[in-house]
């Protein structure tokens, strides 16, 4: 039957009533709040593109972290600046590295925050790429050694997640294969299975220092026209031992959100990245949208699509809403 007997708007005519027939809720259990750690003390650099997120020591990071866990956050993805850089990334392998400092410092202080690290090379090489240049060109099989090794000095610092996004072929195996024959079989593995060469990442490389010093990562980094590639690569990595697949960016990917989830029966993040939040501050700085109800209807947007974990700068700004 259709109208009059059918009237939508009964079920929209007050807050309760819409409250009931919500379909996507928003929880604080949906968010990961991503943190730049550097070297130095009592260090809090903001970085000037991402307006209230900064580059932070490692005693500022235990702070940042003991304020999100209070206010209900429960994970953390961290990324390392390191205070020297190398041609192929080995200094993001060392057991003290930036990253791993800070793993073992958090775990001491807020033991029950979920910490996932980073794995890729591209704040830690000299050119800014994500593995070893061979012919001008990242090398996928060397640059493979070397993510496994540093996957493996994560997990020995204490970390709870993994999550490449080298975008190598052939990753996923690589560092399954390395955790499991050093004992760290109980260490997931969050990939960035469907990554794409995307120009909303622009912020993010100021706050990481990781911008390429030649060419771009297209030759790594999903083509942005491309959707049933996606497929392949989220097919391949679930294959290889992923236990959650990840789309990044989100908001330009709802569909291949939509599809991931549709298609396969595990957890799939998405990350609202760098530009996407840059944008939001921008305009509300001139005044032109309402903030905080433009943030909550792009991660519900998000979770609609079919997220299940949303990563985003918005997370310290909209926990306190949840």
């Amino acid at each position: 039957m259709a109208f009059p007997q059918h009237r939508y708007r009964r079920l929209r005519r007050n807050e309760q009533i819409r409250n009931l027939v919500r379909e996507t809720v928003l929880t604080k259990n949906d968010l990961v709040m991503p943190l730049f750690v550097r070297y130095g003390k009592g260090v809090r650099k903001p970085v000037e593109s991402m307006p209230g997120n900064y580059q932070l020591s490692v005693d500022e990071l235990v702070k940042e972290c003991e304020m999100l866990y209070g206010k209900g956050v429960q994970s953390v993805l961290l990324f390392g600046i390191p205070d020297e850089k190398d041609e192929h990334g080995y200094v993001a392998c060392r057991e003290n590295g930036i990253v791993q400092q800070a793993i073992r410092a958090i775990k001491q202080v807020v033991p029950q925050l979920y910490i996932i690290a980073d794995v890729c090379n591209c704040e830690y090489t000299t050119h800014g790429h994500c593995g070893t240049i061979v012919d001008g060109d990242v090398d996928n099989d060397l640059t493979l050694e070397t993510l496994a090794s540093q996957a493996v000095s994560m997990a020995e610092a204490g970390v709870d997640m993994i999550a490449p996004s080298d975008m190598m072929d052939g990753r996923v195996a690589a560092l399954r294969n390395a955790l499991d024959e050093n004992d760290f079989s109980n260490i997931p593995i969050m990939s960035y299975s469907a990554k794409y060469a995307s120009a909303f990442y622009g912020p993010f490389r100021d706050a990481a220092e990781s911008a390429p010093q030649f060419g771009d990562r297209k030759t790594y980094q999903m083509d942005c026209a491309n959707s049933r590639e996606a497929i392949r690569e989220i097919e391949a990595d679930i294959e290889e031992g992923a236990d959650i697949v990840m789309v990044k960016p989100a908001l330009s990917y709802l569909d291949i959100i939509c599809k991931a989830k549709a298609k396969y029966n595990v957890p799939v993040a998405a990350y609202n990245v760098s530009g996407e939040f840059s944008m939001v501050k921008a305009a509300a700085e001139k005044g032109w949208i309402d903030e905080k109800r433009m943030v909550m209807e792009i991660l519900t947007s998000i979770k609609r699509a079919g997220a299940d974990i949303i990563i985003s700068y918005h997370t310290q700004d909209i926990i306190d809403e949840l």
